[in-house]
């Protein structure tokens, strides 16, 4: 796999990029990069809360809030094309310390208060 290539490959961490078959298969990554004790951030906070060790990204629940604005004005009369293509502007840092702990690294308190949720 390409986490097991990593990990021989002595890298230092993962960046794993948005995709939706990684999505469907989050939990599965999560534990490769545990198995290989490779840190890994990811770009959704449900491979977190499946074990990743750390994501920093869009708040899809804020996201989907604001689309369904979008909806209800559309549905009132509003012309999709409209109204104004907007971009995310609530992001969010979730560390999970179980797994840091797991793959044997710390993360120092300066990046813990700055996160937004913290897994125990």
């Amino acid at each position: 796999t390409a986490f097991r290539a990593a990990s021989k490959g002595r890298a230092d961490a993962v960046l794993v990029l948005q995709s939706p078959v990684f999505v469907n298969e989050r939990t599965q990554l999560a534990d490769l990069a545990v198995k290989g004790r490779l840190p890994a951030i990811y770009d959704r906070r449900e491979f977190v809360d499946d074990g990743g060790l750390m994501c920093y990204g869009t708040n899809f629940a804020d996201l989907s809030r604001r689309a369904a604005t979008y909806v209800d004005k559309i549905l009132k009369g509003s012309k999709p094309a409209d109204l104004p293509v907007e971009q995310p502007t609530k992001f969010e840092l979730v560390i999970n310390l179980k797994t840091a702990k797991q793959i044997g690294v710390i993360i120092p308190q300066s990046v813990l208060f700055r996160a937004d949720k913290v897994i125990r």
